[in-house]
């Protein structure tokens, strides 16, 4: 089984919590399917979830250069040398992240209305960045964004892939047939 959830915010990536936060209990009632990688409790969006074993190396792999697709509301604005950055990889912690490939948005994404608004402080501009990535380490986008001095508010994965939110609605979920991709990629 394989199932597409767009995780509001606020929401655990499991299915228990001793502290009785949200979690994906409070919205998919199918047992035994896991979230393939996690998104952070702040974090929204894509959320891919199955009971095939197989699949959580294959998608959580670098190696298979399966994408994953975010969008970040920042603060500042980016210039092209840091979105160069980006492109080259970034040192986190003496490590340095794999190529992303970025870019600026010059609208504003139509989404969904978040559970806790985005803070707004009228001296500093935000802006909207699309990144794609192909690891996906703790925090990952954010202490990316961080290093190069654009602070993350707000961010939504929208794609595993070829996988994609669409219009799908937050705290709503899709059951896809097997995606054609993950037949493809190496063990």
């Amino acid at each position: 089984m394989y199932i597409v959830f767009n995780k509001p915010y606020g929401v655990l990536c499991q299915f228990t919590d001793e502290m009785g936060r949200k979690t994906l209990k409070d919205y998919i009632k199918i047992p035994g399917v896991y979230p393939v990688g996690r998104l952070d409790i702040d974090s929204e969006g894509l959320l891919f979830l199955t009971n095939d074993g197989d699949v959580n190396s294959l998608l959580s792999n670098p190696r298979n250069k399966i994408y994953k697709t975010y969008l970040a509301q920042v603060e500042g604005v980016p210039t092209e040398e840091m979105l160069g950055k980006f492109r080259k990889g970034i040192m986190i912690k003496e490590e340095k992240t794999l190529p992303a490939k970025i870019k600026t948005l010059r609208n504003d994404p139509k989404l969904w209305e978040r559970e806790k608004p985005v803070r707004f402080r009228a001296t500093i501009p935000t802006s909207w960045i699309e990144i794609q990535i192909c690891e996906g380490k703790n925090h990952q986008v954010k202490k990316m964004t961080a290093a190069v001095g654009l602070p993350c508010l707000r961010l939504i994965r929208i794609g595993i892939g070829p996988l994609s939110l669409g219009n799908l609605e937050s705290g709503r979920y899709v059951i896809v047939k097997r995606p054609l991709f993950i037949g493809q990629a190496r063990p």
